[in-house]
């Protein structure tokens, strides 16, 4: 992911002009490096070390998702239909 990329999702999601840790900040940028992580892991197959960091950023992506869940339940369901995740 580029840095304007970047800068781009952080705009979407941002609640302020200097919000860049907020939990919906940080499930955004994890859903872009995972669909990225999985289309690279169709072409490759047998790259058993980027699978490893693909599951460890899922996770991670899990648990902040429950952390929001559990805090803000409106903003959990519109990040949600947002970025088209299942859950």
């Amino acid at each position: 992911m580029k840095r304007d990329e970047k800068k781009k999702i952080i705009g979407e999601h941002a609640k302020h002009e200097k919000d860049t840790g907020s939990a919906q900040v940080q499930i955004a940028i994890l859903t872009e490096r995972i669909n990225e992580l999985t289309d690279h892991l169709k072409d490759h197959k047998k790259d058993n070390h980027s699978r490893r960091g693909l599951l460890s950023m899922v996770g991670k992506r899990r648990k902040l998702l429950n952390y929001m869940k559990s805090k803000n339940a409106e903003g959990y369901q519109s990040l949600i239909k947002t970025l088209d995740l299942r859950k």
